[in-house]
């Protein structure tokens, strides 16, 4: 069956644009708007509840005490937001999830602020603490329902126009208009797709991936203007393919004020990830590019809070051990941790040490296996030490020994990675860095289990390898920390 054959030139809403050019949200603009609210939402409730507590209403004197009452509770907000992940932006766009999700934040932080000493105000009366939490939690939950449901109309959304309607192109198509589904990663970025531009005359006017091509490059700049369009993306993966007429009239939209960006980089953008199977040949696209000295004073920083970090983590693992041995002991007898090699930085093999998760020689008849969702292999007290993420505590020695980081991607195993690297463009990328003990992909994704996820969670590496940082760095350590709490690991 083939696609019907559309008007070239309509906009595909039929929604009062002109009014609403200025509200079209970019996504750090929409980040933007969720976190400043936020934080004026729990701000205001504070004001208010002590507002209510005439020894702690605002007056000229206090305005020492009201600058580290209120920059604690920014604080401590922002690392509660960070662990339960509100400004992801697919969350953020679904009502039930994203006021769930904020109402737990607003929880935790009420309780931790109300717990902290000194720093915060003497909330030692129970209604003064009732009015915080109410209208905290009520201001958070209406804020994020009407965020859901009013910034994610088509008025708000970003207009984009996809300059090639091949492969690539329909890929990306068909992730934008699946972006009302909640399984869909593409949900809640803030981009209404108007269409294609492409040279083939057999799809002049037909329809791809939902979309219609609208015309040829001839026609892309009076494109601008009759669609509203806010930002150009090329789906062309061979650069080499662009022609010096497709260049100019390109050259002409940034020139206009449109963005013009690849499929790549909008891809990073949205979703955190660096598609390798669209990057082609274009190494920049694939590979830090970014050389100055803050990359090695990053560095050098990382190493220092990587041996702080793993001292700690000796000191946690010595409380837990008896415990694990002592459940170990009773449900599945035999050695308390695991020993296996793996591939780290610069492609050397090294061992790595695990709390044992799974029965005895789980290997012996079958070889190097991925393990799979429901694992029979694994034992009660290694299931649980899997959902904590505490079986990969031992790895604080390999941190110690400069083997591993605290985050970083996952190492492999060397059985795997042959197979990984003949299959997956730039697999062996990711050994640029040193591998962690937990890691972007980690947070980002499901347990690995074949090719295709291995893929995805290589397109998460990458996008770590090209934008590693200490802000992405401690996103990565709160995430960890809300799947150990949710018990979410695999």
């Amino acid at each position: 069956m083939t696609d019907k054959p559309m008007s070239t030139v309509s906009p595909s809403r039929f929604w009062p644009r002109a009014p609403f050019m200025g509200l079209r949200l970019r996504i750090s603009e929409r980040r933007m708007l969720l976190g400043a609210v936020d934080l004026g939402v729990v701000c205001l409730a504070l004001w208010l509840a002590l507002a209510t507590q005439p020894a702690l209403a605002w007056r000229p004197a206090s305005m020492s005490l009201y600058v580290r009452w209120f920059v604690t509770l920014g604080g401590i907000w922002l690392v509660c937001a960070l662990i339960f992940d509100l400004y992801h932006l697919p969350q953020a766009s679904h009502p039930r999830q994203s006021v769930r999700s904020v109402l737990r934040a607003g929880v935790m932080t009420v309780i931790v602020y109300a717990s902290t000493p000194w720093l915060t105000p003497p909330l030692l009366s129970r209604f003064l603490i009732v009015v915080f939490a109410v209208t905290a939690l009520t201001g958070l939950g209406l804020w994020r329902f009407t965020y859901a449901r009013f910034f994610t109309q088509p008025w708000s959304k970003q207009r984009l126009l996809i300059v090639g309607a091949g492969r690539a192109g329909a890929e990306l198509a068909r992730n934008l208009s699946q972006a009302s589904g909640i399984p869909s990663p593409y949900r809640g970025s803030g981009y209404d797709l108007v269409g294609f531009v492409d040279d083939e005359p057999t799809l002049r006017g037909q329809v791809v991936a939902g979309a219609p091509v609208q015309g040829s490059h001839a026609e892309l700049v009076r494109l601008l203007s009759v669609l509203q369009v806010d930002e150009v993306v090329v789906a062309i993966t061979n650069r080499h393919a662009i022609r010096a007429e497709l260049l100019e009239a390109l050259t002409t939209c940034a020139e206009r004020g449109c963005r013009v960006t690849t499929m790549s980089a909008l891809t990073e953008r949205v979703l955190g990830r660096v598609p390798v199977l669209h990057v082609g040949h274009n190494l920049e696209e694939a590979f830090p590019t970014h050389d100055d000295v803050s990359v090695r004073l990053n560095a050098i920083f990382k190493r220092a809070t990587d041996l702080a970090a793993a001292a700690v983590g000796l000191a946690v693992l010595g409380l837990v051990l008896p415990w694990v041995a002592l459940a170990n002991r009773v449900g599945s007898p035999g050695p308390l941790f695991y020993r296996q090699v793996r591939v780290g930085r610069g492609g050397h093999c090294f061992a790595i040490y695990k709390l044992r998760s799974m029965v005895p020689d789980a290997e012996a008849g079958t070889g190097a296996v991925w393990a799979a969702v429901g694992d029979c292999r694994v034992t009660p007290v290694g299931r649980w030490l899997r959902r904590t993420r505490l079986d990969e505590l031992p790895q604080v020695l390999n941190v110690l020994r400069g083997e591993m980081s605290i985050i970083g991607p996952r190492p492999e195993r060397p059985e795997f990675v042959e197979q990984l690297a003949a299959e997956i463009p730039f697999y062996r990328a990711r050994h640029g860095v040193r591998p962690g003990v937990t890691g972007w992909a980690q947070v980002q994704y499901v347990y690995g289990r074949t090719i295709e996820d291995a893929r995805i969670k290589l397109e998460y590496d990458l996008y770590y390898v090209r934008h590693a940082s200490l802000l992405l760095d401690l996103q990565i350590l709160f995430r960890t920390v809300a799947i150990a709490l949710q018990m979410k690991g695999s």
